[in-house]
This record gives C-alpha cells, structure tokens and sequence, in this order.
C-alpha cells in the first residue's frame, strides 16, 4: 500500500482483532485507500464472548441495541473503514446490522469505552 496506488483492501477488523489500527488502517487514511472490512464479529465468535451479558449501559448514547449493533459501529466508527461486510442468513440479523449504520456512530471517546470494556470481558 505505501508503494502502490491501490483503490481498496479488504481486511479482517473487529473489536476483538486490533492489531491493525497500527500500522494498516494509518496507511489507508494516508493514501486514500478504501477500507473493506470483513469478519467484523469474528465468524460469530465475539457473541460467544458475550453470552448472557447485557449491553454496557453506555452503548445506548449512540444507538446500540444489540451486541451486533455494538460489534459494526465499533468498526463503522474507524475513520478509514469505508464499509463493513457482516455475514448473516438470518433477516432479522441483517435488519439489525443495517440499523446500525444508519443510527449515531461512536466518537474517539466512546470507542475508547467500547475498547475498555471489552478488555474486561
């Protein structure tokens, strides 16, 4: 990416898989690249870490409902992500998924919030 012009990437992003925050997402803002995002609940494991649990109380401030709603806007709250793929055969699913891109998305410091809280989990 830093040596070529390149329009888009597809990358697995979640708030359970960071690691490219660091280097990778940077570049893609810097260059203009558009970012794909795949996996953003982890082939459905994220839910398994949050069986049984209740949304924090603060997921309400910017529209969360679900913990799939919560799962896309940490990821649709990154500046370089450009869109995300979840993947569902469930329509009820996918209504959800879609209310969470057209409800508020987390700021720098919700997102924070979401990153500490699902540290604890």
């Amino acid at each position: 990416m830093e040596n070529e012009d390149i329009d888009f990437i597809q990358i697995a992003y979640s708030i359970g898989e960071r690691a490219v925050e660091n280097k990778l997402l940077p570049v893609a803002i810097e260059r203009g690249t558009a970012v794909i995002v795949s996996r953003p609940f982890e082939g459905g494991e994220l839910f398994q870490s949050v069986r049984g649990e209740p949304l924090p109380e603060f997921a309400v401030e910017f529209g969360c409902q679900t913990w799939s709603q919560f799962f896309l806007k940490f990821v649709l709250s990154h500046p370089a992500a450009t869109c995300a793929v979840p993947v569902t055969k469930n329509p009820k699913h996918m209504t959800e998924n879609i209310v969470a891109g057209c409800s508020p998305l987390p700021n720098i410091a919700n997102r924070q919030r979401m990153i500490e809280f699902w540290e604890d989990v």
